[in-house]
């Protein structure tokens, strides 16, 4: 029969035994995932200093420990200060034999959640891609046709009328760009994969973004060296970062901000579909920013085609780097509160055949 040790290290979601101080006694092999460090650095070390949940939880502790009895927490937002918070639902309750001590049981609800959500959304994007694809042909024709017939006439007019056929010239290009946004979502071309060195895409997104969107901000690497290589196409992720960085870039002020790209590798991230297949993504790739976080209830849906926290967004650019992780079979979150907004993508690793042959 299998030992309680076995059974607490095969547990596939986060749990911690805390001593009648709340401090951590011990830790199973997914919470150390969870905290990305080992047992050894969190034993002894209170549990309210490493782990942040949005609900006061030494009250409810306090109680379950009184009464004896378990006590359910759902729908809280959980993180640890490495890592952008998540909603999770916990499970508490007392050991026993009267040592005060608790276990504690982390249910992440993040993939569920938006699992059954983003492929509704899926399809809805399908349908309105494909209406505004069929009508795209059809306006650019004549914006071209605005735009020569404009473009003729400023040759014979005044410096005073010239202003109104630059405003039509500038607005006809804003609505063929908007136009070329919305067939480049619909490309169903699917990714060229390959081994990727995720290290070398952050660089060449770095460097062009400081030469051109974010020159006003400061970049800031923050890499795990032993990263192993990523199964994707490097162009298509390239877009990805591009746009992430570009997005971070546009929330700041004018004064500039910091953007950090963060990589790390998470051992027992897996995602499992609706057609009940898992697939491991253990590369985490977050792009992080200090600005001034996402528009009050506009998180669960960002990636939506059409919906942007800007002013003057398309809401295309975030539901392209939505359709092209997924066309990758990786995931993409985003955590968002004011000074501190997450995009974390999850990807998995290069097939071992192919490792070895580079």
């Amino acid at each position: 029969m299998m030992d309680d040790a076995a059974i607490w290290g095969a547990l596939p979601v986060p749990g911690l035994v805390l001593d009648a101080e709340d401090r951590i006694a011990s830790v199973n092999t997914a919470a150390e995932a969870f905290f990305n460090v080992s047992e050894r650095a969190l034993v002894g070390q209170p549990v309210w200093d490493r782990l942040m949940v949005d609900a006061p939880m030494e009250e409810s502790f306090r109680r379950a420990r009184a009464h004896g009895t378990p006590l359910f927490v759902n729908d809280v937002d959980v993180g640890t200060g490495e890592r952008a918070p998540v909603q999770c639902n916990l499970q508490i309750g007392p050991l026993g034999g009267g040592s005060g001590a608790m276990i504690l049981v982390i249910s992440p609800r993040e993939l569920a959640g938006r699992m059954t959500k983003s492929q509704s959304v899926k399809s809805a994007a399908q349908s309105a891609i494909g209406m505004a694809q069929m009508l795209a042909h059809e306006i650019k024709n004549p914006l071209a046709g605005i735009t020569g017939a404009a473009q003729l006439l400023s040759m014979n007019l005044g410096a005073e009328d010239l202003e109104f056929t630059d405003l039509i010239v500038a607005e006809t290009r804003r609505i063929l760009k908007l136009l070329e946004q919305v067939e480049e979502f619909g490309n169903t071309k699917p990714p060229a994969m390959q081994p990727v060195n995720l290290h070398d895409v952050l660089d060449r997104a770095r460097r062009s973004a400081l030469l051109g969107v974010a020159a006003h901000m400061r970049i800031v690497e923050d890499y795990d060296p032993s990263l192993p290589l990523a199964h994707g196409d490097p162009d298509q992720l390239l877009q990805v970062l591009l746009n992430l960085i570009k997005n971070a870039a546009q929330a700041a002020d004018t004064e500039g901000g910091t953007i950090r790209l963060h990589t790390y590798y998470e051992h027992s991230f897996q995602l499992r579909r609706s057609d009940g297949d898992g697939q491991a993504l253990p590369l985490q790739v977050e792009v992080i920013d200090d600005g001034p976080g996402l528009p009050a209830g506009l998180e669960g849906d960002i990636f939506d085609p059409f919906v942007s926290g800007r002013e003057n967004g398309t809401g295309l650019g975030l539901a392209l780097v939505s359709k092209i992780v997924s066309d990758h079979g990786g995931w993409i979150s985003v955590s968002s509160t004011p000074g501190r907004t997450v995009f974390r993508i999850s990807l998995p690793r290069a097939p071992r055949a192919s490792r070895e042959t580079d």
